[in-house]
């Protein structure tokens, strides 16, 4: 795993905000959160829904590091096994902390972690004869400033000023610029029901896929943002949501509650309701701009 020897960033006691066991029967759970300081608070839902196993994984971690108040969202939606998205779970944001950078080049960090995240995963599965994969969307949040990194078809969406905005492009193999990374690397795209990488996967990023490597790779697309007085609410889901509610439908319903975790549970039953045969799992996060400008205007 990386060091952060040469890091000396001071890391107060990290929260994580979710219970130990977030899928002890496979079914249904949800919680919500508040920040310390009340500037934002979040809701989470997850439901395993009309799949007979439960892949979807999250996670939430607030900390504070150089005095900065930091906060993860992360949705980790798993195929051909749970174990590539329980693995993002337990270890991507942590390598993420770990990294010496992270605070002065938050993007690079980002970019590192995920990429040394999928190879150390991949090696911890180098004796198995499984292929997991996941994606990963995720928001970190530094301060005032807001980094969105996406691997994969999970989605992150923001409310701003009452409008629907996408911080993350699905990475499906028949986006014109991944047809030709993928072509360019030896790999093709076909028809099988949907547009698949060599025929098998219907996403062109993932991590894990070891057989499919050499074309699925782990580099995160990562968007940043300053959060301004305009930002209402993020809403991050696996496709087991946006598969049958579009951006705008998602963030007109979790509007419409005050409570981010209520918002959270409308949004995963809707998702149920208007068919969804995957599983749903979905975080809001609503900012409480009220409070007072948010965190630390210093930060670049």
């Amino acid at each position: 795993m990386m060091v952060d020897s040469g890091s000396t960033a001071k890391r107060g006691p990290i929260v994580d905000v979710l219970p130990e066991k977030d899928h002890d029967d496979g079914g249904y759970v949800s919680g919500g959160w508040k920040s310390e300081d009340a500037k934002f608070s979040c809701g989470y839902s997850s439901f395993r829904g009309k799949r007979a196993t439960m892949e979807d994984f999250f996670d939430i971690k607030n900390t504070k590091i150089d005095g900065q108040t930091v906060c993860m969202f992360g949705i980790f939606d798993g195929h051909g096994g749970s174990r590539a998205a329980e693995y993002l779970k337990e270890h991507l944001f942590d390598n993420l902390m770990k990294h010496p950078q992270f605070i002065e080049n938050t993007k690079l960090a980002i970019s590192e972690t995920y990429q040394r995240t999928d190879v150390d995963f991949l090696d911890s599965e180098k004796d198995s004869y499984r292929d997991d994969g996941s994606t990963a969307s995720t928001a970190v949040l530094v301060g005032d400033h807001l980094y969105v990194a996406n691997v994969g078809d999970s989605r992150t969406v923001i409310s701003k000023a009452g409008k629907a905005i996408p911080l993350s492009e699905d990475h499906k193999p028949n986006r014109s610029d991944e047809r030709k990374r993928i072509e360019n690397a030896g790999g093709v795209v076909m028809w099988a029901g949907t547009w698949r990488v060599g025929g098998v996967l219907a996403m062109s990023r993932a991590f894990g896929n070891r057989m499919l490597k050499q074309f699925v790779v782990a580099e995160p697309e990562i968007q940043d943002q300053k959060v301004d007085g305009e930002f209402e609410l993020l809403v991050l889901a696996s496709d087991g949501l946006w598969d049958v509610v579009p951006n705008e439908d998602a963030v007109s319903l979790a509007r419409t509650e005050e409570e981010p975790e209520a918002a959270a549970r409308k949004l995963t039953e809707a998702a149920f309701t208007r068919g969804s045969a995957d599983n749903i799992t979905c975080i809001v996060v609503r900012f409480h701009h009220d409070q007072g400008d948010p965190a630390n205007p210093q930060h670049n």
